[in-house]
């Protein structure tokens, strides 16, 4: 009987202390984006029983279009050498709804610097805000702005201002008790008023503009990398989903 690697046995500790954690998603694929490695986090909310259920699949094979499509992009680039950290977007939630996630994903190579044999990634479910952290009351002053300005240009240094911090005490703090930068909190707000505006019937020029984007192609992008689809396609999908 073959004795299994170190490398082997390493993940499959990883794959098992992972799946006591229900916010993370844990995953490793192989060089063609093949699932080798999953926690139970990821196979019960796929709707599967088994982790051997989605080990040699592909996200486009167990995940929706929408979603599968995004991550298997996601993970071209990543085995072509490009590591992708804190990519905020929308991911499964438990009974297959779709909420906020922050991704990491990383090349794995055979050895340092050498050739890319797959990948691992982790998804962690956005955390509640923590308002019982001192500075909640200054800092929801920067989001009560934000959740009424988000459409317009915001800049970084006025929001720094307004909680009567340093630009890198803000981000600090921000990110302690939102768990997101600023940027990152602006950029949710944004796409969620987008996702509203896109069941309804004005044009993807003028929503992507009320909602702070004044560039159509860097709307499209930012859309895209956290919903999984464009605007145009998500309108489609959902029209077709009577939404």
């Amino acid at each position: 009987m073959d004795t299994p690697s170190p490398t082997q046995v390493d993940a499959e500790q990883l794959q098992g202390l992972l799946d006591a954690l229900p916010a993370t998603v844990f995953f490793i694929k192989d060089r063609d984006g093949r699932y080798t490695h999953a926690n139970m986090t990821l196979v019960r909310r796929l709707g599967l029983a088994r982790r051997e259920d989605i080990i040699g699949r592909t996200p486009l094979e167990v995940f929706p279009q929408r979603l599968g499509d995004a991550y298997a992009s996601q993970d071209r680039r990543v085995l072509g050498g490009q590591a992708i950290a804190s990519q905020l977007e929308l991911h499964l939630f438990p009974n297959r709804a779709s909420g906020w996630c922050l991704t990491h994903k990383t090349p794995l190579r055979a050895t340092p610097g050498g050739e890319i044999i797959g990948l691992m990634g982790i998804s962690n479910d956005l955390q509640q805000p923590d308002g019982r952290h001192p500075g909640f009351a200054r800092l929801r002053r920067v989001l009560d702005h934000l959740e009424v300005h988000y459409g317009e240009d915001v800049r970084m240094q006025a929001l720094a201002g307004l909680a009567g911090l340093s630009l890198s005490q803000l981000e600090r703090q921000f990110h302690r008790v939102f768990h997101l930068t600023p940027q990152q909190w602006l950029t949710r707000l944004r796409i969620e008023a987008a996702m509203a505006l896109l069941r309804g019937g004005d044009s993807i020029a003028s929503i992507g503009l009320a909602c702070g984007f004044s560039d159509p192609s860097a709307f499209s992008r930012q859309f895209k990398a956290s919903v999984g689809a464009t605007p145009r396609d998500y309108r489609r999908m959902a029209a077709e989903a009577g939404a």
